[in-house]
């Protein structure tokens, strides 16, 4: 007969299986030698024990988060108040007064707005070059968009370190490409090839800009991933708000109180076309959307955000909203109300854009103030993804996952502690740029002209302040310079020096920087 042991000698057994011992002492002090067979006893004490481990088992354990999703939703030429979301909390003036984007404002209240985010350069070829490789356009030898041989392996982009760091990662690029390189070789397992600007310039009235059907592609790609359980990152480059500017017929009709054939209307300033025209920063073309009357422009602006508001709404209905990071960014800035400059040179309208980022452990509608900067991208998505993964060797860029996910305080922190741009071509003389804290200094390379700006205390450039802080302008024209001459080489900046640029002279390092780039197939 089986001997069952005194309720009180129980105690011994292991408390981690506490309750399926009190459902065992109970059977145990009612078995009678009338009870049942000892054989059924034993067994139901064996399953009962058994029992007992795996509830404690998952009650200590948690399941091993999945990895995330990222979105990254790329506009093409708007400008830092090219959003109906205000880029400073509580200044009107940091929001386009015209435009009408109800998702993007829907994205900043899940989300955080960066006050201070930059592209790395003020031109589209360029600044895509930058958040592929994650490092600034010089030290990868991409100063014009003629520049194909860059100094970087295509193996180190950022879909093909992702892919490196977690294999079960599928990567898209999807819209505006335009460097001769395929995409297929920089680690994207779908794209839409080598495509230009004038790809965009869609025929068909229901689809502007081909904005909707790039839409549905990338919602299509996103439930493929999700059947086939498959993390991914997903670049969406978006044709609009590029010049020439096309909408919905229906959306236009809502605009019919902005139509004028105004110039410089592309983001929102077209009584100020000719700002940044003098002595400061902007001293150059600034030509985005000249052509392009408010009205379309507001239009095209809100097709845009319709296509937010469809992909936010394809998360939601896939399940993966609250494992997705969504990132929405412009590739270069445009004029303003208040920045000095627009798209092609180094004037903070240039170069200053629309930054929202929304994701898991990021708290809704908060600002950060912090600088970023789009070659940031590639350091902050393996962060996300695959933590202490080592950035590929030459990464510039630093993660935001600190600021991110501290309400916007905190420092983001990189192997160079400084931003530099440099736009050699259209523009009055080539010029580069650095910024570090507060200060940004605007370098003329032939005429040797250094302006320095506190951009704290003066955010559209009007006061230089190069013969009050002789010291500081020195100092960061230096520190400019050494960076340039780095990547770029002596040979190709004596050639500045001289006037001589890579439009009528050839690119950098390379000669006119038409080579076969590393790694190509």
């Amino acid at each position: 007969m089986l001997q069952v042991p005194l309720i009180d000698q129980t105690r011994t057994i292991d408390m981690k299986l506490q309750q399926p011992t009190r459902v065992i002492t109970c059977l145990a002090s009612c078995a009678t030698p009338n009870f049942a067979p000892t054989f059924l006893l034993v067994s139901l004490l064996t399953l009962l024990l058994a029992w007992g481990a795996v509830a404690q088992t998952s009650a200590t354990t948690t399941p091993a988060q999945a990895p995330p999703n990222f979105l990254f939703i790329l506009a093409d030429d708007q400008s830092w108040a090219g959003l109906s979301v205000e880029m400073i909390a509580g200044k009107d003036f940091s929001k386009g007064k015209n435009f009408n984007t109800p998702n993007t404002e829907k994205l900043a209240e899940r989300g955080m707005v960066f006050s201070q985010a930059y592209a790395a350069h003020p031109k589209c070829e360029c600044s895509r070059a930058a958040i592929l490789a994650g490092r600034t356009t010089t030290t990868l030898n991409a100063p014009t968009k003629a520049s194909t041989n860059w100094s970087m392996p295509l193996t180190d982009s950022l879909a093909n370190s992702l892919k490196r760091a977690n294999p079960t990662y599928r990567a898209a690029h999807l819209g505006k490409w335009q460097w001769p390189m395929k995409p297929a070789d920089l680690g994207y397992d779908q794209s839409d090839g080598i495509t230009q600007n004038q790809t965009g310039e869609s025929k068909d009235p229901a689809d502007p800009k081909l904005s909707l059907s790039l839409t549905r592609r990338a919602c299509d790609f996103m439930a493929t991933q999700v059947k086939e359980d498959h993390p991914f990152f997903l670049q969406i480059s978006f044709y609009a708000v590029h010049a020439p500017a096309q909408a919905l017929p229906e959306t236009l009709k809502k605009y019919d109180n902005l139509k004028s054939t105004s110039t410089g209307v592309g983001n929102d300033a077209a009584k100020d076309s000719g700002k940044g025209a003098g002595k400061g920063p902007g001293n150059g073309p600034g030509k985005e959307n000249a052509k392009n009357d408010r009205a379309t422009m507001a239009a095209m602006t809100q097709d845009l955000d319709t296509c937010v508001g469809t992909l936010m709404k394809k998360l939601d209905a896939l399940g993966i909203a609250n494992n997705t990071f969504i990132i929405y960014m412009s590739d270069n800035g445009g004029r303003t109300e208040i920045l000095s400059g627009g798209k092609g040179n180094l004037g903070e309208g240039g170069l200053r854009v629309p930054l929202i980022v929304a994701g898991p452990g990021i708290h809704g509608a908060t600002y950060c103030n912090e600088p970023v900067i789009s070659y940031d991208i590639l350091a902050t998505v393996l962060d996300f993804a695959a933590p202490n993964t080592v950035l590929p060797k030459g990464a510039e860029g630093g993660s935001w996952k600190t600021v991110l996910h501290n309400s916007g305080v905190g420092k983001v922190k990189r192997s160079i502690d400084r931003m530099v741009w440099h736009q050699p071509v259209e523009v009055p003389h080539p010029q580069s740029a650095i910024r570090k804290g507060d200060y940004k200094v605007v370098y003329e390379w032939d005429t040797k002209n250094a302006q320095l700006f506190n951009l704290v205390d003066d955010l559209g450039e009007k006061k230089d302040l190069s013969k009050e802080k002789t010291e500081l302008t020195e100092q960061l024209t230096a520190e400019l310079k050494a960076h340039v001459i780095a990547g770029l080489g002596e040979e190709a900046c004596a050639a500045l020096a001289r006037g001589e640029t890579p439009q009528n002279r050839g690119g950098g390092k390379g000669g006119k920087g038409v080579g076969k780039p590393k790694d190509a197939k």
